[in-house]
């Protein structure tokens, strides 16, 4: 998403957890969806009954709302509609939840046929939520048509999102054929598949940049890769394909985890997975990444042992921190391997190589 101005973007109110991270990966994700955040209001509660926040804290929302000019809430949490529309009916602006806003970017972002699908089908499945809590509150006697509800037609629109979602489903399972079909072909050449995988920002396309001497778009947003890009490469003459996915992020709800299921097949297949982590950051910061990684990919029933830990963007750290880091990851018993690097200079990239080389000549996995 490109944006020429940073003040004509909406200017927003950010709700969020009082966490150094929760606030760090809110921002950045408000960012990446060409929103202004110039208020950030915290509360260690925030998925309360009416609001998500207090009755309290929602109305010095709406005083800060009225003062500052706001166009939008973002609130990084995933919101219940009522929530929702309680919210938005109080502040007379827009609510961008957790969900939608990591959808929001999605559908900037996807550039495939397969990743536009995906996100069509995670998007519809979060519209039918708010369709049928429409429905709720017209029997109600409400009018939620404001603020991002729409009009009351939920019957239409029930009927519409069934039929586009069947009809998506489809064209998403022609797409996994056209995968199976390479991956019978990668197989019977007997080729070893290498994946990798880890939180967004980790580096993950630095390094396949760097492995297959391609020239993927690589950027600091969040999201850039939404497909999975498979090119090969040698390592002593030997042919090695590798792929480049999603990247993870904390509190991604499960359905849309499904929706890239597809996409995040090439874990399953992968005979190596290569989980990258950006060692350049808090300690804290890294097992909280490194957490919701894991538990992604124990989500996809990945075993450990396929894993092998990279700790990227060593240039910017010193020495004498590596290993208190790394001995700060305990999560890290069950991985085969840990190895140091940074993609972006090609430092221990020959480690990498060597260790890649040893797995794949394992007569374990050949």
């Amino acid at each position: 998403m490109t944006f020429t101005k940073r003040e004509e973007w909406k200017k927003t109110i950010l709700i969020a957890y009082p966490s150094k991270f929760a606030v760090s990966e809110a921002l950045s994700l408000a960012e990446s969806a060409g929103y202004n955040v110039i208020r950030t209001v915290s509360q260690k509660n925030i998925t309360r009954s009416k609001f998500g926040i207090g009755k309290g804290k929602a109305e010095e929302v709406k005083e800060i709302v009225s003062n500052l000019e706001i166009d939008t809430i973002i609130f990084d949490e995933m919101l219940k509609p009522s929530q929702q529309y309680n919210l938005a009916r109080l502040c007379k602006v827009e609510i961008i939840d957790r969900e939608k806003l990591i959808l929001e970017i999605f559908l900037e972002r996807a550039t495939t046929n397969e990743s536009k699908i995906q996100v069509k089908l995670a998007q519809l499945k979060y519209d039918i939520v708010r369709v049928k809590e429409k429905t709720r509150l017209a029997k109600l006697g409400e009018q939620p048509g404001f603020y991002g509800l729409g009009k009351y037609d939920a019957d239409i629109h029930l009927l519409d999102i069934k039929r586009r979602t069947t009809l998506l489903k489809k064209k998403l399972k022609s797409e996994e054929r056209k995968r199976a079909l390479h991956r019978v072909q990668r197989l019977n050449n007997k080729l070893p598949l290498i994946a990798l995988a880890g939180y967004t920002s980790a580096g993950k396309t630095t390094l396949f940049n760097l492995l297959s001497e391609e020239k993927k778009d690589t950027s600091k947003s969040v999201f850039t890769t939404l497909t999975t890009y498979t090119r090969s490469f040698l390592i002593k003459d030997r042919k090695v394909l590798i792929s480049d996915t999603i990247g993870f992020i904390s509190r991604l709800p499960p359905y849309m985890i499904e929706a890239f299921k597809s996409t995040l097949s090439e874990l399953n297949y992968a005979d190596i997975i290569l989980l990258v982590i950006d060692v350049s950051e808090d300690s804290l910061v890294i097992r909280k990444k490194l957490k919701s990684s894991l538990e992604i990919l124990s989500r996809l029933e990945l075993p450990l042992d396929k894993c092998i830990l990279v700790l990227n963007k060593i240039d910017r750290v010193k020495s004498n921190e590596i290993k208190d880091k790394l001995n700060d990851l305990v999560i890290t018993r069950g991985m085969s391997q840990v190895v140091s690097i940074s993609a972006e200079l090609g430092y221990n990239i020959p480690r990498l190589m060597e260790i890649i080389e040893n797995r794949i000549n394992d007569p374990q996995i050949y």
